[in-house]
C-alpha cells in the first residue's frame, strides 16, 4: 500500500470509529445514517480535489470502501429471500382469507402502475419544461461506445413481452428462485410463499395439530430471520458512509457542467414524484411530514447504494415499525416494487427519454398521439422491466423500440447515468412505501398508534438518546 492510500483507508476507518461511538451512545438511527451520508460526502470530495478525478489512488481506495459499502448489500440481499418467505407465509396464516390477499394485491399492484404512469407525465412535462432534446449533443468515445451496448441488447429488450414476463413470475423451482438465480426471482419466492401459507391454512380445520405445529415453526423462523435483519440494519451508517464517499470520488463534475439541464430536469421530476407519493399518503389521511421523516433513512440507502431490491429488508422493516403497515402488505409492496412498476426507473427516465430522442427522426413530442402511446408503452412497459438485469436502461430500450427511436442516442447520458440514478432508486422505493401504506390504510389495517407516534424507533434495535 502507497502512504496516500493509507491516509485514505486511515481516515476512512476513523470515520467508522465515529459512527460506532455514535451508535454505542445511542443517537438515534436517523441521524447517524445522515451522519454516514455526510461523511461520505466530505471523503469523497475531499479525495477528488487532493488527487484529481480519475487518480489511481481513488480506485484502490473505493475497492477498500467496497468492503464496507458493497459488502453491506450484498449482507442485505442475503436476507431478502428468508424474510419474503417467512413474512409472507406468516402473514397469510394470520389472515386465513383469501380475499384479502386478493384485495392487497390489487391495491398494491394498481397503485405501483398508475403511480407509474403520473411519473411518466411528470417526465414529459419536465423535458418539455426544459427544452430538453437530444439533437445536437456531441458524442464522446464512452457514449459512442454506450450507444454499441444498447443497440447490441436491443434484441434481448424486443423479445419481452407481457405474457412471457406474467410467465416468468411462476416458479418452475422454488428453491433456485430462493438462490435469486432469475430477475424474477422476488416475485416467485413471493407466489411460492403464497402456495405455502394458503395450504396451510387449507389444513387448519382438518388437522389443527399439523396446522399449529407448522405456525409454530414459521413464527419460530420469522423471529430469528427479523433478527438477522435487526443485526444487518446496524450497519446501514456504515454502508452509506463507504457507498456515498466511493461515488463522489469518481463523479465528474465537468460532465455533470455539460448535462445540468438533463440534470435539473431529472431531479426536478423526482422531487414532485416524492411530491406525489405524500399526496397519496395525505390523501388517506395521513400526515405527510410524519411520513417523511420515517421513511427517510430508507431513501438515504436507496440514494446512495443504487439497488431497490437491496432497499426491500430496510422498506419492510420501516413500515412495519414506523408506518404500522402490516407484514403482509409491507412485504407485498416492497417486493413488487422492486421488481414493476418503478416510478423512477421504469416512469420518469424513458418517458424524458423518448421526448428527447423523438426530434431527432422528426416527430413531435407533444403531439397527442405521440403522448398517449408513450404513456401507454411506459405503464405497460414497467412490468417487463423486472424480467431483465440493467433496471433504467431496459426499460428505456423496451420504451425506445416499442415507439421506433433510435435507442443508441440513450448512451449520450452515461457520464451523469449514476447522479441521476441515485434519485430514481430513492424514487422507486419511495413509491413501494407509498404503494403499501395506500393499501394499508384503504383495508383499515394501518396501526394508527405506531404510525402517530413522535417517538422515534430505531430500525436497527438500539435505543436511542432521549
Amino acid at each position: 500500500m502507497n502512504l496516500p492510500l493509507i491516509v485514505n483507508v486511515a481516515v476512512a476507518l476513523a470515520a467508522c470509529v465515529l459512527l460506532y461511538w455514535l451508535q454505542a451512545s445511542h443517537v438515534s438511527f436517523t441521524r447517524r445514517v445522515f451522519t454516514g451520508l455526510g461523511l461520505g460526502v466530505l471523503l469523497g470530495a475531499g479525495m477528488q480535489a487532493v488527487y484529481g478525478a480519475g487518480a489511481p489512488v481513488l480506485a484502490e481506495t473505493g475497492a477498500y470502501l467496497d468492503i464496507a459499502g458493497e459488502g453491506y448489500v450484498r449482507l442485505l440481499q442475503m436476507i431478502i429471500m428468508p424474510l419474503i418467505m417467512v413474512s409472507i407465509i406468516q402473514a397469510i396464516l394470520k389472515l386465513r382469507d383469501a380475499g384479502s390477499l386478493g384485495k392487497i394485491s390489487v391495491l398494491t399492484i394498481g397503485t405501483l402502475m398508475v403511480t407509474t404512469a403520473i411519473a411518466a407525465a411528470i417526465g414529459i412535462l419536465m423535458a418539455k419544461t426544459f427544452g430538453l432534446t437530444a439533437a445536437g449533443l456531441a458524442s464522446s468515445a464512452a457514449e459512442v461506445a454506450r450507444g454499441h451496448y444498447l443497440e447490441g441488447k436491443l434484441a434481448t429488450a424486443q423479445q419481452i413481452s407481457l405474457p412471457s414476463m406474467i410467465l416468468s413470475f411462476i416458479p418452475a423451482n422454488p428453491f433456485l428462485d430462493l438462490t435469486g438465480a432469475r430477475q424474477t426471482s422476488t416475485i416467485a419466492v413471493v407466489l411460492f410463499a403464497v402456495f405455502i401459507g394458503v395450504s396451510a391454512t387449507g389444513i387448519a380445520g382438518k388437522k389443527p395439530e399439523v396446522f399449529e405445529s407448522f405456525s409454530q415453526f414459521v413464527h419460530v423462523a420469522h423471529v430469528i430471520v427479523m433478527r438477522m435483519v435487526t443485526l444487518v440494519l446496524r450497519l446501514t451508517p456504515f454502508g452509506v458512509f463507504a457507498l456515498m464517499a466511493k461515488m463522489v470520488s469518481n463523479s465528474s463534475v465537468q460532465d455533470i457542467l455539460n448535462l445540468i439541464s438533463f440534470v435539473l430536469a431529472s431531479y426536478s421530476a423526482l422531487a414532485l414524484m416524492l411530491c406525489v407519493h405524500l399526496l397519496i399518503v395525505t390523501g388517506v389521511g395521513l400526515n405527510p411530514r410524519r411520513y417523511f421523516r420515517k421513511i427517510f433513512p430508507v431513501l438515504a440507502f436507496a440514494f446512495t447504494s443504487r439497488t431497490s431490491a437491496g432497499a426491500i429488508p430496510m422498506s419492510v422493516q420501516t413500515q412495519t415499525a414506523r408506518l404500522g403497515t402490516p407484514e403482509g402488505i409491507a412485504n407485498f409492496a416492497a417486493s413488487f416494487g422492486s421488481m414493476m412498476g418503478q416510478n423512477g426507473c421504469a416512469g420518469i427516465y424513458p418517458a424524458m427519454l423518448a421526448v428527447m430522442i423523438a426530434p431527432t427522426v422528426g416527430i413531435d413530442p407533444m403531439a397527442p398521439a405521440f403522448l398517449l402511446q408513450l404513456l401507454a408503452v411506459v405503464t405497460f412497459g414497467s412490468v417487463g422491466v423486472a424480467g431483465v438485469g440493467g433496471g433504467a436502461t431496459f426499460a428505456a430500450l423496451i420504451v425506445l423500440s416499442a415507439m421506433n427511436l433510435p435507442v443508441a442516442l440513450a448512451g449520450l447520458l452515461i457520464s451523469i447515468e449514476p447522479l441521476i440514478d441515485m434519485g430514481r432508486t430513492a424514487i422507486n422505493v419511495s413509491g413501494s412505501i407509498a404503494a403499501g401504506t395506500f393499501a394499508s390504510r384503504v383495508l383499515g389495517e394501518t396501526d394508527l398508534q405506531v404510525f402517530n407516534s413522535d417517538a422515534e424507533v430505531n430500525l436497527d434495535g438500539d435505543e436511542q438518546v432521549a
